[in-house]
């Protein structure tokens, strides 16, 4: 018995120099780096919210009106193929007089969402639909197939980017060399920067034939990789 517990405190105190000989070695002459590629990118697709608000006493009579204009937004939306057109959220709610007290009447709210590559035809069907509806609001932003396609390259950038920091990190220790002990790449997803927006914008019907009356520029976004870990110099 004695002699099995003998061999068990070494077996353990030879795992516990192990473990601490790796991490003492882990751990030394380590250094963390980060680096970055950061790329300008024109937005290339359009996103706006169109909303129509009734009112009525009769809230089956509202609920009935407020459908069929939704119902000849998505008709009027297939002459559009390249527009991407669905509805949005749709609120009914009641309206009481100044005292709060005595109801007056219902109102109704209901919203169509649409977005598209095609800056002209999304605005002439903008254009068609605000002869009953109004436009909350318009912004622009990098599709997800032109973000991937940049963030692709964007990783060997930043990677090679790591690798350049790290050799002169090494140089200017005078270590010969280094091993990569981790390295996490991160991309920069953000979407809540609209480029532009605008509160019940008109575009001209009369112009709808030649795009938007009004100029708009689509502007740029910024898409960024980060590239961070540890090597370890030799």
């Amino acid at each position: 018995m004695r002699l099995l517990a003998l061999s068990a405190l070494l077996i353990g105190s030879s795992l516990a120099h192990t473990t601490f000989a790796n991490t003492e070695t882990l751990n030394y002459n380590l250094a963390n780096i980060q680096a970055e590629a950061t790329r300008q990118v024109s937005n290339d697709e359009m996103h706006a919210v169109l909303f129509i608000e009734k009112n009525n006493k009769q809230p089956a009579e509202l609920a009935a009106e407020i459908n069929q204009l939704m119902n000849q937004a998505m008709t009027l939306g297939k002459k559009y193929p390249q527009v991407k057109v669905k509805t949005g959220s749709q609120n009914t709610y009641p309206v009481y007089d100044n005292d709060n007290r005595k109801l007056k009447e219902w109102r109704g709210r209901a919203e169509v969402n649409i977005e598209s590559k095609d800056f002209k035809a999304a605005s002439q069907l903008i254009s068609e639909l605000q002869q009953n509806f109004q436009t909350q609001s318009i912004n622009f932003s990098v599709s997800d197939e032109q973000r991937n396609k940049v963030e692709n390259e964007l990783i060997t950038e930043a990677s090679k980017n790591f690798q350049q920091r790290a050799q002169l990190l090494s140089q200017a220790w005078n270590k010969p060399s280094y091993n990569l002990v981790t390295l996490n790449i991160n991309t920069n997803r953000s979407y809540a920067q609209p480029v532009m927006m605008m509160q019940r914008a008109k575009f001209s019907s009369a112009d709808s034939a030649g795009g938007m009356a009004q100029d708009v520029a689509a502007g740029e976004s910024k898409i960024t990789v980060n590239a961070e870990g540890s090597i370890q110099f030799k």
